[in-house]
């Protein structure tokens, strides 16, 4: 009997369960998950703390017989060692699994920082159901928060806290906000914007030290010191993959993966955040930690884990993965889309209202939209991610684009079309 096993319970693992068994109704199939509860995805943390859903709203499948029913097995325990030469993985409780075919979906950690204190009582990351518990408990209604952190993750754990009370203050070393989201005009638009809300931000600044106490003491390099209740930890992320060290699977940031999602080694798969996949704009090998792309991993790689296991060919390919983010800080909506900070010998043009909170940059190579980024300009998104995302040659439109960057869905609609390009943008215009 063959045997799939998939290293990870969090979205990527349970779609890649789910594809596998629509494929091979009689094949076994083990996910080993490290947390105790049930399927969940992370991103519906912040919602959780808003209190727009409780813990079970943040599960991926409501029923708690799912798994039984479609007849996979759930192993709760870590991740020790991967041996691929064998086929073999060990669990930190004693056993070790033999494996047909391998998937690692064991997602991301949150980088902790090296920070004196950043392991004192009331320092939490917010990443897991405990640290939301955790979290809830002491950001009441009042209490002095201090996240660090103001990148994608941080700006929507900002959102939670900013519904629950809390007095609000920020710490990002990078001199805007969401530096590897916007560039000095959009991110300094946001910081505006929170600042306006009652948020303290202090960007361009470290956290130098925490001493423990009630409430902590937080050290800044601006020379001041922030006294909190709560320390949120909200500094990155990176792929949960130190346990692949000397198993044969070729690792870079992530685990390096071909278009079919299969690893150097044949039969071993990966996808989600810990896999590092091909950006069909930029042409470079990246790691997109964004759920709808682990999604889409998840059913390539399952596909084709069938596939290996019966001796027949790659028959699903990933057409690759692209630089999305879409972001909500505090009602103000900011995007951005592939190569938003250009390339070099590309072109550029910018459109920035300060006093209606609004930008918009696009990105040129050739006559082609390689990226783009935009603050309060909530109008045609997702246009903007069809061009981006469809290579779309432009033609005559990139000069008109160049003199007049408001006229992205008369260039999709001259352009993409007729190339059979992304249609989602068409969906929007029907609206």
């Amino acid at each position: 009997m063959t045997h799939h096993l998939i290293l990870g319970a969090g979205p990527a693992g349970v779609i890649a369960a789910e594809t596998i068994r629509k494929l091979a109704p009689d094949d076994t199939i083990t996910i080993v998950g490290d947390e105790p509860e049930p399927s969940y995805s992370r991103m519906a943390i912040p919602y959780l703390l808003m209190g727009n859903i409780d813990e079970r709203g943040t599960y991926l499948r409501k029923s708690a017989t799912h798994f039984d029913d479609i007849k996979v097995k759930v192993v709760r325990a870590l991740v020790k060692s991967v041996q691929a030469a064998t086929k073999t993985v060990a669990l930190d409780n004693g056993q070790s699994l033999s494996f047909d075919t391998l998937l690692v979906a064991t997602g991301s950690h949150p980088v902790r920082p090296p920070i004196p204190g950043i392991e004192s009582e009331g320092v939490h990351a917010c990443w897991t159901l405990a640290d939301a518990r955790a979290i809830a408990s002491l950001a009441t209604k009042g209490a002095r928060v201090l996240q660090l952190g103001a990148g994608f993750i941080g700006c929507i754990i900002m959102e939670a806290l900013a519904a629950r009370g809390v007095e609000l203050s920020v710490v990002e070393m990078g001199d805007r906000m969401v530096p590897r989201m916007m560039g000095p005009t959009a991110g300094g638009m946001i910081r505006d914007w929170v600042e306006a809300k009652g948020v303290q931000v202090f960007t361009g600044t470290k956290v130098e030290s925490i001493t423990p106490g009630k409430p902590l003491q937080v050290k800044l390099s601006n020379g001041k010191t922030v006294a909190a209740d709560l320390v949120i930890s909200a500094a990155g992320v990176r792929p949960a993959i130190g346990y692949l060290k000397d198993s044969g699977i070729t690792c870079l940031l992530g685990v390096l993966t071909d278009e079919h999602l299969q690893t150097n080694v044949p039969g071993v798969y990966a996808a989600g955040d810990c896999a590092e996949a091909l950006d069909k704009v930029s042409g470079k090998m990246i790691v997109s930690a964004i759920q709808p792309n682990a999604a889409e991993q998840a059913r390539v790689a399952g596909a084709n884990m069938v596939a290996f296991s019966r001796g027949n060919a790659a028959t699903s390919n990933l057409k690759g993965v692209t630089q999305i983010n879409v972001l909500d800080t505090l009602g103000l909506i900011s995007t951005s889309f592939g190569d938003w900070q250009g390339r070099p010998g590309g072109e550029h043009v910018e459109l920035t209202d300060i006093k209606a909170g609004r930008h918009l940059s696009l990105q040129f190579q050739g006559d082609v939209l390689v990226g783009c980024n935009s603050v309060g300009w909530t109008e045609h998104v997702g246009v903007m991610r069809g061009l981006v995302e469809g290579q779309v040659k432009l033609g005559e439109w990139k000069e008109r684009l160049k003199q007049d960057p408001t006229k992205l869905m008369e260039a999709y609609l001259a352009n993409a079309q007729a190339q059979g390009q992304w249609a989602g943008a068409q969906d929007e215009r029907r609206r």
